[in-house]
């Protein structure tokens, strides 16, 4: 049996933050919660897209259902390095995320070159169905950032995350490759997410509204998506 969790169902709110918010939210959310063991880590995730960008065209339509998938690694991306293939999906407003964990090689060659995963699963399967749904999906964009993850002392299904150096690219679509890109963010501006099972704590909302902090919608991979547009349309 896996050890990570393989099954999520939460509320994400987002938020963007100045590095003067970040610190002083900072100094509050080391009361209630606690950095993971691992600081700050390096996330590499490959979307995957149909040639007409299908996925990403319909989830900026703000529907009421929207669904992703991914490839993603923490750190440096070798053959044998630890990946996780997730199927990431909304709906009214509830985030749904479903993952599997394959070396590398294996994901990648199984999403890019039909190879084979390493064992079945109902998730395998669910991904398997998505690709059917989805027919020609294949790499259409990298991003890539810097995350900083706490968890509650109390309440474990509290996290919070801050996001930072997020790039995009679309011209080295595999994560061995080191990939870099064209910034999402301005210099010292965070991407924030509050991730919790049930309600946020009261003392939690009122310190955000105290520092000014409100919630924004940011889809990393849309926002890589309409810039990518605005670039081709430059050219």
């Amino acid at each position: 049996m896996s050890e990570y969790k393989e099954v999520f169902k939460r509320t994400e709110i987002k938020y963007l933050l100045t590095e003067d918010q970040f610190q002083s939210l900072f100094l509050y959310l080391n009361k209630i919660a606690k950095v993971d063991s691992y600081g700050k880590t390096r996330i590499n995730n490959i979307y995957f897209d149909t040639p007409g960008f299908r996925l990403i065209r319909t989830s900026l339509e703000k529907p009421l259902y929207k669904e992703k998938l991914r490839l993603r690694t923490y750190g440096n991306t070798e053959d044998d390095t630890n990946s996780f293939i997730e199927i990431k999906k909304k709906y009214d407003g509830i985030v749904y995320k479903r993952r599997i964990s394959q070396s590398y090689k294996n994901a990648y060659n199984y999403l890019v070159k039909n190879g084979r995963l390493s064992e079945e699963s109902q998730i395998a399967k669910e991904i398997d169905s998505l690709r059917e749904m989805y027919p020609g999906l294949q790499p259409a964009m990298t991003i890539c950032y810097d995350r900083i993850a706490m968890a509650g002392i109390e309440d474990p299904d509290f996290r919070v995350t801050f996001d930072t150096n997020i790039q995009w690219s679309t011209d080295a679509l595999d994560l061995r490759k080191s990939p870099g890109g064209k910034p999402l963010l301005k210099p010292g501006e965070y991407m924030m997410e509050i991730k919790v099972a049930n309600a946020m704590p009261i003392e939690l909302c009122q310190v955000l509204s105290e520092l000014k902090i409100f919630p924004t919608s940011f889809s990393k991979y849309g926002r890589g998506y309409l810039d990518m547009i605005r670039s081709e349309c430059v050219c």
